[in-house]
């Protein structure tokens, strides 16, 4: 060993039981002094819980999330080095790297072991990591965007220095140029040649070498073995005075096929920066009046911010964390988080969301959630899970991509064979020109190019996906169902009438019934309460919720019973009383309440219909697409409800395992692929029924919320235009398959033909990936309002 750093790092991978890494590994880690920065050499700093908010989530009493960022990743063997490495680590629960990003998911036991010792472990393999933030990844990105300019531009200009060499033995001719000078051009050549080889085409070389090791063929083996051969042969024919050389042809395709690559990732990385603005949204400091209401403020960190803090924004800036307007009347854009693009009117009392601007008046607010308990992070998280996900039609397309190479590979082998025979001088070219011109690369990107495009723009849209196989089955669904209440209805419950069947006041019914409530979240105990205002709410206990049938308590040491008349009717065994039946003929909602000497009161409450959710059932309708409501409201609430907006099919007094049961019996239909939508609590069984869910978002626990798809602006014409561009989406995925097939089924026969040069194949090769990222980048334009399909 050269030092006693290096032999500690090699006799942690062997007691660990890792030695397998020597086997996989296709590159060098960094010596242990790089991977020890200045800020890791005090690893006690990262166990600091203020310093922790920022990347640090509780899971649950004693189970901690971080997101880091990982550097000296070189390959995948260091990938799967670390995961292995760390997951042994006692207290560790869960780690995921993913490769592509250099970011890792840890989940440990605090009880068990500090997050110090998780990065002195990743550190002690020679690695570095550090808490993730937008602006580090940014920077990796940019050197990636550096390091490829460079090597594009040394292909470029090696290419136009071995063409100057290459050119007058075109266009010289028979007795033009003696023996020597063209030995000295191509001696010139070579050299300038080298560097691009060595240099700008390392990357092919060294990846192909990686997957030969791992006994698995990737998409750089079929371009290494081109340029490889093409190269070995032109030095041979150098060094032995043979009759073609071919290094105008390797430094023109390097160069073509790096450049189009280039482009291709400036595409890609524009793509994917919608979770990375997120991250970038919030202001690094905000001004906090520990003396409110006195003027004074300080500036100070916003991640030194604590619930309760009182903070001041001012017009033009970002809002630093959630929380309610103490202070001032103004407006705030909440595109970035809702898609909503006109300013939403703010004033005392209001929610603000960290993320969103203040575009006219200062406003003071009280912080009510900090760092991972905001809505912007609950975003980032759900944003963070689709991408992980691999949906089907990716997979499928690697694997078909995994069988074109091996078929490339054969081709290419039988064609130079061939061509040996038929004419031996041209056999290599051709050789190269069959392995070059085939573009397994468009034939991977067609898919998740695309479905990558598509969610950024969905997010922008306020359609925010959570799952990676939502647009997929979106664009595929043919039956949409809809809960009724905070779904098809604005979910504000106003109580409109209290009738008492006992001895207590209207009063006394409605302190009763919010006391009861107190703990839900549905918009009927909203409404409820706010229907109660200041009254003194009797102490309860004991309370119990019934899901989709309402709650049990205990007030006084009675038993007490709230929710749907059958249900406090099947509690106090006797029918519900006949005003059940007048106020329903009256519209809304009845809500019954008793105990054990019979019923108290019963409660109507009325919600209205949406807005924008006649402008989306008219749209399903003119598309023939069959819709079906289900709620648990009264039969005649729900049917007429549902016939307001043109929906035929209604069911009402419905329990949540009847709804689950209903799309369960539907799903059984062939060809049935149902969209179920709903307010994503407390449908959360039913949503999981359905082949794809979506909830509304607005007003629920984000963190919660296990939809496939989240609406947040709660605008139900988002859904519509997000069913469009998933449809989209779903084309220019077919458009990009059927162009790399039929690019690849074209060139590849003319290539065999000997009608393909290299250089066309490196123009071609490149030109195809390039057009299907291009193609895929159509869907970031956001559609207007009013426009169809």
């Amino acid at each position: 060993m050269c030092c006693i750093g290096c032999e500690a790092v090699a006799q942690s991978i062997v007691d660990s039981g890792l030695v397998d890494y020597y086997r996989h590994r296709d590159a060098m880690p960094e010596t242990r002094r790089e991977a020890m920065p200045v800020e890791l050499q005090e690893l006690g700093l990262f166990d600091h819980p203020d310093f922790q908010k920022s990347f640090v989530r509780p899971v649950d009493e004693h189970e901690r999330e971080a997101s880091l960022i990982l550097e000296g990743i070189t390959c995948a063997a260091c990938v799967w080095l670390n995961e292995q490495h760390v997951a042994r680590q006692p207290g560790v629960s869960a780690v995921e790297i993913n490769y592509a990003t250099r970011r890792a998911r840890v989940r440990w036991d605090e009880r068990r072991i500090k997050l110090s010792d998780i990065l002195g472990a990743v550190q002690a393999i020679g690695y570095r990591a550090y808490p993730y933030d937008a602006a580090r990844s940014e920077q990796l990105a940019a050197k990636e965007r550096r390091s490829m300019l460079w090597r594009v531009f040394v292909a470029g200009f090696g290419m136009m220095q071995v063409m100057m060499y290459a050119f007058p033995v075109y266009v010289a001719g028979e007795g033009d140029m003696s023996p020597e000078m063209e030995l000295l051009m191509r001696w010139a050549s070579l050299l300038l040649t080298l560097p691009v080889v060595l240099y700008s085409a390392a990357p092919f070389f060294q990846r192909a070498l990686r997957d030969i090791k791992l006994r698995r063929l990737g998409m750089d083996v079929p371009v290494a073995l081109g340029v490889g051969s093409a190269f070995l042969a032109s030095l041979w024919a150098t060094l032995t005075n043979g009759p073609e050389v071919y290094f105008d042809s390797v430094t023109m395709f390097v160069f073509f096929l790096l450049g189009g690559r280039y482009l291709e990732m400036l595409a890609r990385q524009k793509a994917v920066r919608g979770v990375e603005e997120l991250g970038k949204v919030l202001p690094a400091f905000a001004d906090r009046m520990p003396d409110w209401p006195e003027p004074t403020s300080e500036r100070v960190p916003v991640s030194q911010l604590v619930r309760g803090d009182r903070v001041r924004v001012r017009p033009g800036e970002v809002v630093p964390a959630d929380g309610m307007v103490i202070d001032g009347q103004g407006e705030t854009n909440e595109a970035l988080l809702t898609g909503e693009s006109r300013p939403v009117p703010k004033c005392r009392g209001d929610m603000l969301t960290g993320g969103s601007i203040n575009v006219s008046s200062p406003l003071v607010f009280r912080v009510d959630q900090v760092g991972d308990g905001t809505r912007l992070a609950a975003i980032r998280r759900l944003m963070d899970r689709a991408s992980a996900e691999k949906p089907k039609l990716a997979t499928q397309s690697d694997k078909v991509a995994v069988v074109f190479i091996v078929v490339l590979l054969a081709l290419a082998f039988t064609t130079g064979v061939a061509w040996y025979f038929i004419d031996s001088q041209r056999a290599l070219w051709v050789f190269v020109s069959v392995l070059v011109v085939a573009c397994p690369c468009a034939l991977s990107l067609a898919t998740p190019t695309a479905l990558t495009v598509a969610t950024d723009t969905l997010a922008r849209m306020g359609v925010l996906v959570t799952r990676g196989h939502a647009i997929e089955t979106l664009a595929n669904a043919n039956h949409f169902v809809f809960d009724k209440t905070g779904t098809l209805t604005q979910g504000r419950m106003t109580l409109e009438e209290v009738v008492s069947l006992g001895s207590r006041s209207q009063a006394e019914l409605s302190g009763l019934g919010a006391a009861l409530e107190q703990g839900s979240e549905h918009p009927i105990a909203a409404g409820l309460r706010a229907a109660a205002g200041e009254l003194a709410l009797p102490a309860v206990s004991d309370v119990v919720a019934v899901t989709g049938q309402g709650i049990s308590g205990r007030c006084g040491g009675e038993a007490v019973w709230i929710g749907r008349p059958d249900f406090v009717a099947s509690q106090l065994d006797m029918p519900p009383p006949a005003e059940v039946g007048l106020l329903e003929q009256r519209g809304g909602t009845v809500i019954a309440l008793g105990d054990r000497g019979g019923w108290l009161g019963l409660f109507r409450l009325a919600d209205v219909a949406r807005e924008e959710a006649a402008q989306l059932t008219h749209k399903l309708n003119a598309e023939r697409t069959p819709m079906t409501v289900l709620s648990g409201d009264a039969p005649p609430v729900v049917t007429a409800l549902a016939h307001s907006l043109g929906i035929a099919d209604a069911h009402g007094g419905m329990t949540p395992q009847g709804k689950q049961a209903f799309l369960a019996d539907l799903q059984t239909r062939p060809g049935i692929v149902v969209a179920m939508v709903g307010d994503g609590v407390n449908d959360a069984p039913v949503l999981a029924q359905a082949h794809v869910s979506i909830a509304m978002g607005g007003g629920t626990d984000l963190a919660r919320n296990q939809a496939d798809i989240v609406l947040l602006s709660e605008n139900l014409a988002g859904l519509g235009a997000g069913a469009d561009l998933a449809r989209r989406t779903i084309r220019i995925i077919r458009q990009n398959l059927w162009w790399s097939f039929a690019y690849n089924f074209t060139s590849v026969p003319l290539a065999m033909a000997g009608l393909v040069t290299p250089w066309m194949a490196g123009i071609g090769m490149a030109g195809s990936s390039l057009l299907v990222v291009l193609n895929a980048m159509r869907l970031q334009r956001m559609p207007r309002k009013g426009e169809g399909k």
